[in-house]
């Protein structure tokens, strides 16, 4: 890469798309500049250190003019899925000011990664949202190449997911008649390989193009093609015509980690069939000599991600607006009122890293080490209200890094060996956080700092904090005797014998 070279902008970086186009991106040659809106997430990333980092948020002119300032290409890689009934209005408002920051800023080229629709009126909010954000940038100054996707088929992708859990999870299960509906899934890596390539269109084409995989199928057939290469019985389907697109995804939120807030506009978009219209993009990024990736071959992919554990991005990655986030409980400049916190020290018999360990370890398969009833109720409870409950888990069974979503909580900081916090991203009154720490003890052995921290909003947030108070010792006490158990246990076993 030279310092001459075409700098482009990825907005969405943290996300499940925006992540895997960055090191792409860089590897064609091209200078990247990403904007988020918390860049500390992106510190893990192999390729941070080779990109500039603008914190900001899209929807702030300021934020943008800075990001755009020097910018040939722009990904726009945004969209407000899961942030509750308003998401088509965040959608539309992000997607004019961008429009008009990018044509003061003379940018060359905008590239857009839409929906593939069908050509009616009567469409799934989330479809109807993608095509009016398509047609807000085609309609702007710069020239705008909006590709059009369905079912993207890849580790960690939210449709992928969906499929898998739902297939692995239901060997009978009762789906609406619209699951024979004819879809166009695409690989991931196309995706990606039509993403970069999108920068070299000549700027006299500004268009929407289709884009899809060499299969045609109903999501029927995808599931049982999915149980056929995941080496499992066939699934025995039940089409019935009175599950609406609501109910299914309620019901899916309960089936799969997916959450309804993000399951439905999913679902939704399953009422439509998604078949490519046309391959012009071809004529502009050709096809590779092997052809594009097959159904079978990219679920093969994805489960081999899986497998050995390089799933590098995931639909849990991405920021949910509107989630708890800043000001930190450390922020010096903290508004948000009196900080209620449980603060609970032991001196654990182990080694520091035998402690580190099991805390790196919490969450997902290993659980939290304290009550359990309690803790599945409370995240049925979550799941209930539109929250993520537990079914999230983790992207690694034994490493964290900034960003990660765990279970109902997002890393929000980890300094490897010392402390781990937490976010809550439940249905809370308030803002809560979880701290996990290793302390040097008065001796050899290290002390365990465990903090449950909450910031109240209003009444409602007091008096959800005093009512589980009493619980706290089961809950809090419970996991710190725990893993402190499970340190020492841990350290025995690493133990030379």
């Amino acid at each position: 890469m030279t310092s001459d070279a075409p700098l482009v902008l990825v907005t969405g970086a943290t996300g499940y798309i925006g992540g895997r186009l960055v090191p792409e991106l860089l590897a064609a040659g091209y200078r990247v500049r990403v904007l988020a809106r918390h860049p500390e997430r992106l510190a893990a990333r192999t390729w941070a250190a080779d990109v500039d980092v603008v914190a900001g948020d899209a929807q702030e002119r300021v934020d943008l003019r800075r990001a755009l300032d020097g910018v040939d290409v722009a990904y726009y890689l945004i969209h407000a899925l899961g942030a509750g009934s308003g998401f088509a209005d965040t959608d539309r408002r992000t997607a004019e000011g961008f429009a008009q920051a990018a044509a003061e800023a003379g940018l060359r080229r905008v590239v857009y990664l839409g929906g593939l629709s069908p050509d009616t009126a009567d469409l799934s909010p989330h479809l109807r949202s993608r095509r009016e954000v398509e047609e807000i940038l085609l309609d702007g100054e710069v020239p705008t190449v909006a590709l059009r996707a369905a079912v993207i088929l890849g580790s960690g992708s939210a449709s992928f997911e969906m499929m898998r859990y739902l297939t692995e999870r239901l060997p009978v299960m009762v789906a609406p008649r619209w699951i024979d509906n004819r879809i166009q899934p695409i690989a991931v890596r196309d995706v990606l390989r039509y993403l970069v390539g999108a920068a070299e269109i000549p700027d006299d084409v500004s268009r929407g193009f289709d884009i899809g995989g060499p299969d045609v199928l109903t999501y029927r057939r995808m599931m049982q093609r999915y149980a056929a290469v995941a080496g499992l019985r066939p699934r025995v389907i039940r089409a019935v015509p009175v599950l609406t697109p609501r109910l299914a995804s309620l019901w899916v939120g309960l089936v799969t980690p997916v959450p309804p807030a993000i399951a439905r506009p999913l679902v939704g978009s399953l009422v439509h069939e998604v078949v490519a219209r046309d391959h012009d993009i071809a004529q502009h990024v050709p096809d590779p000599p092997e052809g594009l990736v097959g159904f079978d071959d990219a679920v093969a992919l994805a489960l081999a991600r899986i497998r050995d554990l390089d799933v590098r991005t995931s639909w849990n990655s991405a920021s949910t607006r509107g989630a708890p986030s800043d000001p930190l409980p450390d922020d010096p400049d903290w508004a948000g009122g009196s900080l209620l916190v449980d603060d609970r020290s032991r001196e654990v018999d182990t080694t520091p890293g035998s402690l580190w360990s099991v805390i790196e370890g919490i969450g997902g398969a290993h659980g939290w080490y304290s009550w359990r009833l309690g803790w599945v109720a409370r995240g049925v409870l979550d799941r209930l209200f539109g929250g993520p409950g537990l079914r999230r888990g983790r992207r690694h069974p034994h490493r964290l890094e900034p960003g990660d979503a765990l279970d109902w909580w997002r890393v929000e900081k980890v300094v490897p060996g010392r402390l781990l916090r937490l976010r809550a991203e439940m249905r809370l009154p308030g803002l809560a956080w979880l701290e996990l720490s290793v302390e040097d003890g008065p001796g050899e052995a290290p002390v365990f700092r465990q903090r449950a921290i909450f910031a109240p909003r209003g009444l409602p947030g007091q008096l959800y904090w005093w009512a589980i108070s009493p619980f706290h010792g089961i809950v809090f006490g419970g996991m710190q005797r725990n893993i402190a158990r499970a340190a020492h246990e841990h350290a025995a076993a690493e133990a030379p014998r």
